[in-house]
């Protein structure tokens, strides 16, 4: 397994650095919380998944996942067996943008390792092609403390991909071109792109 950052970015500020703000806070007791109900905590992948979890459960988000009920339930019994397992509310309607979602979603799949398990590798495909629809940073969509983790994440679950980021594009904006070009369109933004601060800076002039 890949250096894991997850616990290392984690245990202690750097000096100098900004006390995390209060709902940083809640997320990171919320992640606790997750991972006393951990099947094993020492699993870089448990801990990546209680992160990705409490970060939507902490805003009573859940439906935000993008997971199905069958597969919400099995990835609670692989990482999280002490949990009562919290039902998902109604997936939220993202009809409008469904094929972006699929079409992602089966591209990241493709580059799957062999080293982790299908159905995680499923949870997180999912889980990373509904937070493109949303309006930021992919490491703030998805809950994680910045890109270092969003690497380690892509990496360790998708590699031959990765290694494709030869221009060390910002991973939406990645992730949105490769899926364009894997059908044969034009690179553009990500469903979510146009709502973030730095829309301007990625594609102000199509780059």
């Amino acid at each position: 397994m890949p250096d894991d950052p997850l616990s290392r970015l984690a245990a202690v500020p750097a000096p100098g650095a900004e006390p995390p703000s209060p709902f940083d806070a809640k997320v990171a007791a919320r992640t606790d919380e997750w991972l006393a109900a951990a099947t094993d905590t020492a699993s870089a992948d448990t801990q990546l998944f209680a992160k990705l979890v409490a970060a939507r459960d902490v805003r009573n988000e859940l439906a935000l996942l993008g997971l199905q009920t069958p597969a919400w339930r099995a990835l609670l019994a692989r990482h999280f067996v002490h949990v009562a397992a919290p039902a998902l509310p109604l997936a939220v309607n993202s009809s409008a943008h469904a094929y972006f979602v699929d079409t992602l979603n089966a591209l990241l799949l493709t580059h799957t390792s062999a080293a982790v398990h299908a159905d995680d590798a499923s949870c997180l495909a999912s889980i990373i092609a509904h937070a493109c629809l949303r309006p930021d940073h992919l490491w703030r969509d998805l809950g994680l403390t910045g890109r270092e983790e969003v690497t380690w994440m892509l990496t360790r679950y998708f590699p031959t991909l990765v290694v494709l980021n030869i221009a060390d594009l910002r991973w939406k904006k990645f992730l949105a071109q490769q899926r364009a070009l894997s059908l044969g369109l034009p690179p553009g933004p990500a469903p979510g792109c146009p709502g973030c601060e730095d829309y301007g800076y990625c594609f102000g002039d199509r780059q």
